[in-house]
């Protein structure tokens, strides 16, 4: 019972301490967990040469174009009011300050699953940033989805809260690469196909969206040979997280690419590595061949936030 109870330990310091772990050489845990979870992408409206992490920009669904919040800590239009509790449920929950439900075009469906510690280190990273000052936009949605009333319901249909647990009969590279696609880089927000009132098809983890948010495809990462990534093996897909290459040469396009510039080029090796291990022992599923957009790499940007 004691050498069971140690394996557990050590299985769950392995999977839930990797954040801060990685980052004690020269990275906090916050601004790790920041960069995995990608957060800057969507809280910057870069198009319109937006202030980072002040939000406003744009994500068209099939639900409506959603506008990201500032999630500075500006006092007035940011999260600066906020306490650490509120944070953590907003997170958890999907509940904002003041007990408004929010659309699940906030990924809180899949950042439930972040263990209290990363939460927490999260939270003291976002109230070091420089606060801004920038008023939220509304949403644009159809009359039918402008009240939240409807989302209580949809959250009973579609959202289960609670931490990450561990697999108690799966090794801790297995385990800390389910906890970073599913819980900090949210992978299934974009690759699982939704019904027709935006839950995931359960039955379909990971295997492709063909609408996806700004009409854009995205491709199947289970391993089918045919129609995901069954043919790259798990080097290749560790070089495609740190550098966006393809094994066929090609690069990664659009959103893609800017994940990879902004967050899986910045994890550690172990971590890339663990979710090639994870994704590679996904049931392959068959779908409609959604080819991923593909261009020439553009150069690295230098990060606004540095």
């Amino acid at each position: 019972m004691l050498a069971q109870r140690h394996a557990a330990v050590m299985l769950w310091l392995a999977v839930a301490t990797a954040p801060a772990m990685a980052a004690n050489a020269d990275t906090p845990p916050g601004e790790y967990l920041f960069r995995a979870a990608g957060c800057a992408g969507c809280h910057t409206d870069a198009d319109s040469k937006g202030t980072p992490l002040a939000g406003g920009r744009a994500l068209s669904t099939p639900f409506g174009t959603f506008y990201s919040p500032n999630i500075t800590p500006d006092p007035d239009t940011g999260i600066g009011r906020w306490s650490e509790a509120d944070f953590v449920r907003a997170l958890r929950e999907g509940i904002s300050p003041q007990g408004q439900h929010y659309y699940p075009a906030f990924p809180y469906t899949s950042y439930t699953q972040l263990t209290d510690a990363d939460l927490r280190a999260l939270w003291a990273y976002l109230h070091s940033v420089k606060p801004v000052r920038q008023a939220n936009k509304p949403h644009a949605l159809p009359w039918y989805l402008r009240s939240r009333a409807t989302l209580r319901i949809w959250k009973m249909m579609f959202f289960g809260p609670g931490a990450y647990e561990l697999q108690h009969d799966k090794p801790p590279a297995w385990n800390r690469g389910a906890y970073l696609v599913r819980a900090v880089a949210h992978c299934g927000e974009c690759h699982t196909p939704r019904n027709l009132l935006g839950g995931f098809r359960q039955s379909q983890q990971l295997a492709g969206n063909p609408h996806g948010v700004d009409d854009a495809k995205i491709p199947n990462i289970t391993p089918d040979r045919k129609t995901g990534i069954g043919t790259w093996t798990a080097n290749d897909l560790v070089y495609y997280l740190e550098t966006g290459a393809t094994p066929d040469g090609d690069f990664a396009g659009d959103a893609m690419a800017e994940i990879i510039d902004n967050s899986t080029s910045q994890l550690t090796g172990d971590d890339r590595r663990a979710i090639a291990v994870y994704i590679k022992s996904l049931p392959a599923v068959e779908t409609e061949r959604l080819e991923r957009a593909r261009k020439e790499k553009p150069p690295k940007k230098k990060e606004a936030w540095e």
